[in-house]
């Protein structure tokens, strides 16, 4: 089976987090994804780290995903550590500026956070405040470089040193494979590289063709020599959803043949039987996802998946479980 990495022996490790660790080791990277509530109820975030404690080796604490206000991704992520789940907490130029960023990271790694993806932001006007004023001090590329200074040569981004050192931190950055224009993506991978980055997290897969082209250039740029890339991919749930994120949303191609089979997945079955045409296509959602990482895993350079199940964690298990990825590495020594 393919790999991109050789093992790195412990005293290489940049953070030391176990979500590094498997990566450093070669192993198959599992991540999920955990969407803190737009609520101070805490019980959500338990019943999510109790679907995927042990089924993934870290999982995503999304910042105001979509522009809405919800629970601070650094305070989800420390109380999801605290609970057992490795965190990758996102941060975005959207909402604070360099100084803002460079403390928040400070805060965030004295109690024991360690991986951080970096990224620009879902645009305000797609949320609850679209009046809110977008900072974009600085960018996502600008942002990985910073960390990486922090953490590299001890210093904030204007050159004072960091006494004592910075903060250790595992630095993730976002790929688009889908975006236009689509042959410039591989280079834009290649920037984050040069930014500092040490994985990446692409945009939900589905048309394995172009993606396969997106690899092959990226393995050719030597972006799978530093950089582990973690393939995006999520079950769908309904005929609906499909024809929803390939209309709509930016960065995703779904081929018209999958749309068929999620369409034909309730043939036969009565419009007016809401639960069974429910199941039929969550589960038809999960063999194509099934069959997507499958043919990941084959694909030079790919380091690991990133599942991406929109508020359906439940899924992630099965999923994982059915691709013999159970258990998980045990790394905690």
């Amino acid at each position: 089976m393919p790999t991109n990495n050789t093992t790195e022996p412990v005293d290489a490790l940049k953070s030391g987090s176990n979500l590094e660790k498997v990566l450093a080791g070669g192993h198959f990277a599992v991540t999920g994804e955990l969407g803190p509530p737009k609520h101070l109820d805490t019980a959500v975030i338990d019943r999510k780290i109790e679907l995927l404690k042990g089924v993934v080796d870290a999982a995503n604490v999304t910042d105001n995903q979509t522009g809405i206000v919800r629970l601070s991704s650094i305070a989800a992520g420390i109380y999801m550590a605290q609970h057992g789940l490795e965190p990758v907490i996102q941060i975005t130029c959207r909402d604070r500026n360099r100084l803002a960023i460079q403390s928040d990271l400070m805060g965030a790694y004295i109690h024991g956070i360690r991986n951080v993806l970096c990224l620009s932001g879902d645009h305000q006007s797609f949320g609850n405040h679209p009046g809110a004023k977008n900072v974009q001090d600085i960018d996502s590329m600008q942002l990985i470089q910073m960390i990486q200074q922090m953490r590299d040569k001890h210093q904030f981004q204007c050159g004072d040193e960091i006494k004592g050192g910075g903060p250790k931190v595992f630095i993730g950055g976002a790929g688009s494979p889908f975006s236009e224009p689509i042959s410039f993506r591989p280079l834009r991978i290649a920037k984050k590289m040069a930014a500092g980055v040490d994985f990446i997290q692409t945009q939900m897969i589905f048309d394995m063709k172009i993606f396969r082209e997106f690899m092959k250039k990226t393995v050719d740029l030597g972006v799978t020599e530093k950089v582990h890339i973690l393939a995006g991919v999520g079950p769908l749930k309904s005929s609906r959803m499909a024809r929803f994120l390939n209309e709509k949303i930016p960065g995703i191609v779904i081929p018209e043949e999958l749309l068929q089979r999620m369409d034909s997945a309730v043939q036969g079955i009565d419009e007016s039987d809401k639960e069974a045409r429910r199941e039929a296509w969550r589960a038809e959602g999960m063999s194509i996802c099934i069959e997507q990482i499958e043919e990941l895993r084959e694909i030079e350079g790919i380091a690991g998946v990133h599942i991406m199940a929109i508020e359906w964690e439940a899924a992630i298990r099965p999923i994982v479980e059915r691709l013999g990825l159970l258990p998980r590495p045990d790394l905690s020594c």
